[in-house]
């Protein structure tokens, strides 16, 4: 009723705005609706499929992190790809753009996405570190020019020795994830939707490679 009044009062100045918040009135009860309509089937024990879980991010999902402090969040999952020069101790390079799709995507779903852009740039890395989110059989479809992949807990190189640099580089990557939250903004997006998670994660990985080819 208020989006009603509002539009019927949208004339001369300040017209554009009230038809706006009418708009975003009319939204939030659409949601709320919704919301009503999933405890409902909720309690008579249905199935809910593309369930809303956020009133103000539509496109937030739930993400099981299997973490004993946080077992579900709520967001967006992205993949991020650092790729350096070697893999020394201290090794930093320049991240690509991190994909990601609404609901919550797993890494083999992602890493397609990965491997297209690492042909765009015509990368073809030969060691590649992954953790034991990812399965042997869709990295070597995204990835078959790889010389070494090591996959935590899954695929060996072959090699004790290149395990072990692998396996100290990849535990390096859980820094890095660390340092990216901390220091540039990729803990949470402060624009709501799948596009301002993209606009937040897109700056992020701009500002850490500037900072990267500036050191």
């Amino acid at each position: 009723r208020l989006a009603t009044r509002l539009r019927r009062r949208a004339r001369g100045r300040g017209a554009r705005a009230k038809l706006s918040a009418a708009g975003r009135l009319d939204e939030l009860a659409a949601r709320a609706e919704k919301i009503a309509r999933q405890i409902d089937q909720r309690l008579a024990g249905e199935k809910i499929s593309d369930r809303l879980v956020s009133m103000f991010d539509a496109d937030a999902r739930p993400i099981r992190k299997g973490k004993l402090r946080a077992p579900t969040e709520f967001g967006y999952v992205f993949q991020f790809a650092e790729i350096t020069e070697n893999t020394r101790r201290g090794a930093r390079g320049l991240l690509l753009p991190a994909p990601t799709t609404l609901g919550n995507p797993t890494e083999d779903t992602l890493l397609a996405a990965t491997a297209d852009e690492l042909a765009r740039l015509a990368l073809a890395p030969r060691d590649v570190a992954l953790d034991g989110a990812f399965n042997p059989g869709p990295t070597a479809g995204s990835l078959p020019d790889a010389h070494r992949v090591f996959i935590a807990g899954r695929q060996s190189t072959g090699s004790r020795h290149s395990d072990r640099r692998l396996a100290k580089y990849r535990v390096g990557c859980e820094g890095r994830i660390s340092h990216l939250k901390r220091r540039y903004g990729t803990r949470r997006s402060r624009l709501k939707g799948e596009r301002g998670a993209r606009t937040t994660v897109g700056w992020s990985v701009l500002t850490y490679n500037l900072d990267t080819l500036a050191i």
